[in-house]
């Protein structure tokens, strides 16, 4: 499976997953713009990706600042990417703060707005400005990092309300932006995982860590359902991706 003729931007990019999916993508030939709150974040994961590739590639992954909570700071991004494409293939919003503690009374103020002003704001905001770029391609899609926290009835986890009130923003964005930009194409793909294992896809680890039925979920296995959903034909529309939590 490659990606050579994929566009790709990734929110939330300078660590953890965001990280992975930016190193995985490049590895299968997709040009990446990945973004981190801090540039020097988003620049040293594109460093560490040149760094691997070595080749003419190295040109194809690029580095920006975006602050979720800021809209001025995703229109400087949307804004940005515009100059290097005129498409975008595949948005991946990752990018959304987490919070916790099982307390209401344990954040402050300033953290619950930042959370969900994070995760969600900044998922429709994103979208929001992406969306020209991704009606320039013709095989654009939608995909959001939600969480188990994001599903009815969910209270496995002890992240703080905040949380769980941003990703439960995200899952009713999802669905009704799936509907309506249905017709012009667009597939929204959204994915549901409790905790999971993040090996770092540089090491060793990358490859040995233990993917059986008792083990917990990981970020091999998330990679790979969104390349699967991404791979389909264009009427495949894989709405979501909902996991067995241990």
């Amino acid at each position: 499976m490659r990606f050579d003729d994929h566009r790709e931007v990734i929110t939330a990019a300078g660590r953890d997953f965001g990280r992975t999916l930016a190193i995985r993508l490049a590895d299968l030939g997709a040009e990446v713009f990945l973004s981190a709150r801090n540039l020097a974040a988003a620049e040293r994961v594109r460093d560490e990706i040149r760094g691997k590739i070595r080749d003419q590639r190295q040109q194809q992954v690029h580095a920006f600042s975006c602050d979720l909570t800021d809209p001025a700071s995703i229109r400087d991004f949307a804004a940005d990417v515009a100059r290097h494409t005129d498409r975008v293939d595949v948005l991946i919003n990752n990018g959304s703060r987490y919070l916790e503690g099982p307390d209401l009374q344990s954040a402050s103020d300033a953290d619950i707005v930042d959370t969900i002003a994070s995760g969600a704001t900044g998922t429709v905001l994103t979208v929001k400005n992406f969306l020209p770029l991704l009606l320039n391609s013709d095989k654009p899609d939608v995909v959001t990092m939600i969480s188990a926290c994001g599903t009815a009835g969910h209270q496995r986890s002890d992240a703080h309300d905040a949380f769980y009130t941003a990703k439960n923003a995200q899952t009713g964005f999802t669905e009704i932006l799936s509907k309506r930009l249905r017709p012009q194409g667009v597939r929204v793909i959204s994915l549901y995982p409790p905790d999971f294992a993040n090996p770092d896809p540089l090491s060793g680890e990358w490859e040995t860590t233990p993917r059986e039925a008792k083990d917990a979920l990981t970020a091999q296995s998330l990679v790979e359902c969104i390349l699967f959903a991404v791979a389909q034909p264009r009427d495949c529309f894989i709405k979501s991706f909902h996991f067995e939590q241990a």
